[in-house]
């Protein structure tokens, strides 16, 4: 699942996608309703790709979460994040058995559960492998035009 471009942003309902960085900050669009919105550097925001969840041997990738969550439920739909407490607690230790239940809160998995809802509603949950990951990398690399340089050869003196 990539993430590198799936913002949250601090104040602002739902996540946002990355679309041109500028001198004062950059372009953001909604993914619920595609509007675009400008956020200054001031602005507290949050990349998806680096947010972790607190574990008892360290920290794990949100991505590694969510594609916990998309294996549990084949890649559709997790249980909605508006769930009591209990349930969701105990949803998250299903997915993810080793997180800090000292650290995490509740409100911590409303906001994955919710995130994960939203990307999967927007098909951006898909089923990553390595080996298409590979392929793609391969025939971008055969594409590629390929620049050549002439050879220069030295004049020997007489």
């Amino acid at each position: 699942m990539k993430l590198e471009k799936i913002l949250s942003i601090s104040g602002k309902p739902g996540l946002y996608v990355l679309r041109v960085q500028t001198r004062t900050g950059f372009v953001a669009e909604s993914l619920s309703d595609g509007k675009k919105i400008t956020v200054n550097l001031k602005s507290n925001v949050s990349l998806l790709s680096e947010i972790s969840i607190y574990t008892y041997e360290g920290e794990q990738p949100l991505a590694e979460i969510m594609t916990s969550i998309a294996a549990k439920h084949n890649n559709g739909p997790a249980i909605s994040h508006k769930e009591d407490n209990a349930t969701l607690l105990a949803y998250f230790k299903e997915v993810l058995p080793t997180y800090d239940e000292e650290r995490v809160y509740a409100s911590d998995v409303k906001k994955i559960l919710n995130w994960y809802n939203t990307l999967q509603a927007k098909g951006m949950v898909v089923e990553e492998t390595p080996i298409a990951d590979e392929v793609a990398e391969a025939v971008a690399e055969a594409e590629a035009p390929v620049a050549v340089t002439p050879k220069k050869t030295k004049k020997v003196k007489e």
